[in-house]
């Protein structure tokens, strides 16, 4: 066998293992995905980068298939469907941008694919991103801890990589070394449930007394602030407003929880404050997840329903005086939404999900630990919620 074609399955094997051990839930192997970018340079031919970023994204977005069997009490055949559509996205911009010229090309034709897996369209898919890791070399550096891993994902494809692995492997011994999550602001707690798929489904009035317990645990060991998980209140309504402002109205406490607000149209996917004075809309997803609820092709059927995605709308929200960055499921498995939730600067990130769909497989591990990375890069404290 050639020297070339042992090479490229060298490379080709190298982005598997990178895809299957850095996106493994565990957050101090995020680094691992920084390899990606050298994996790719070092590709003899186009073809070869075809295989080596199919191998990793492929590899890091293991969880889909089984997921998607889960969600629609399927055949894992339509996850597998799924998994590759989403797979082509990200082929395709690593095939479009890979070069055969060395050195400052690639470098930039790796800078621009890595800048189109962050924003939409191709953003909308842009899981696995090795810009993550950041979080985990540079805990507390902010925007300039993302602008130095960002550079040292471009110089990993260039030929001065050794010093930038190098480099980059020294921050990683040093912060897996002294790794401590922030500690959350007090007075403020996320409860997780065990509740599956019946959260959120309809207006289920002993599931949301055993909420409104859960929340009265809470406040009864000194919360002021409690996070239930995503859907937990199912359809927002005046009614369900009037339900929470009745049972939380002797409490000094605001919950955030959430909760679909349907319309002729559709629904948005939003986070909801109740105190007892008011109940109000906090946040609407910038970005549903999509096929399962965002169904953009329906509107040019004449069909309707779906979740509606807001892109760039509001990225931070006030709660309790405190300016937090929301993050609903699937973007905090994406990056443009938790990178424009920090140039408002906020004091937390609030990370809510309902994955009962992921049982068995590592989604919410990595949808936690990309978070937990997020918010240790800019030194803040991230406050969960999940339901199982």
């Amino acid at each position: 066998m050639c020297r070339e074609a042992l090479t490229s399955i060298g490379l080709v094997a190298g982005a598997v293992f990178v895809g299957t051990c850095g996106w493994s839930g565990q957050v101090l192997f995020l680094p691992l995905a920084l390899l990606f970018p050298l994996l790719w340079s070092r590709a003899p031919s186009r073809t070869v980068a075809v295989m080596i970023a199919a191998s990793y994204f492929l590899a890091a977005s293991r969880s889909l298939p089984h997921g998607v069997a889960n969600f629609y009490g399927s055949a894992e055949a339509y996850g597998w469907a799924l998994w590759l559509v989403a797979a082509a996205g990200f082929v395709l911009v690593h095939t479009v941008c890979w070069t055969r010229r060395p050195g400052l090309r690639r470098a930039a034709g790796y800078a621009i694919a890595s800048i189109l897996m962050i924003f939409p369209p191709f953003g909308i898919v842009g899981w696995a991103h090795p810009i993550t890791a950041a979080g985990v070399l540079f805990p507390g550096w902010g925007w300039f801890g993302l602008a130095v891993a960002a550079t040292g994902m471009l110089v990993m494809t260039t030929k001065r990589w050794p010093v930038a692995a190098s480099a980059l492997g020294g921050f990683w011994v040093w912060s897996a070394a002294y790794w401590t999550p922030v500690s959350l602001p007090a007075g403020w707690v996320g409860v997780d449930t065990q509740l599956s798929e019946s959260l959120g489904r309809r207006f289920d009035l002993d599931q949301q007394k055993l909420l409104v317990a859960a929340v009265r645990k809470e406040v009864a060991l000194g919360a002021e602030v409690v996070v239930l998980p995503e859907s937990a209140m199912g359809f927002w309504t005046p009614t369900v407003a009037r339900f929470w402002r009745n049972e939380v109205g002797s409490l000094d406490v605001t919950v955030v929880a959430g909760a679909a607000v349907l319309d002729s149209s559709g629904y948005d996917n939003v986070l909801v404050a109740v105190d007892r004075t008011d109940g109000r809309i906090l946040y609407s997803e910038r970005m549903p997840v999509p096929v399962s609820m965002w169904q953009p092709w329906l509107q040019f059927s004449g069909q309707v329903g779906g979740a509606r995605a807001h892109f760039f709308a509001n990225p931070s929200a006030k709660v309790a005086g405190r300016n937090v960055a929301p993050l609903i499921c699937y973007e905090q498995l994406i990056v443009w939404p938790v990178l424009q939730s920090m140039r408002s600067y906020p004091d937390l990130i609030l990370a809510v999900g309902n994955g009962w769909w992921t049982t068995g497989t590592a989604i919410m591990a990595v949808q936690k630990k990309s978070a937990e990375a997020w918010a240790q890069l800019f030194g803040i404290p991230v406050v969960f919620a999940f339901n199982m």
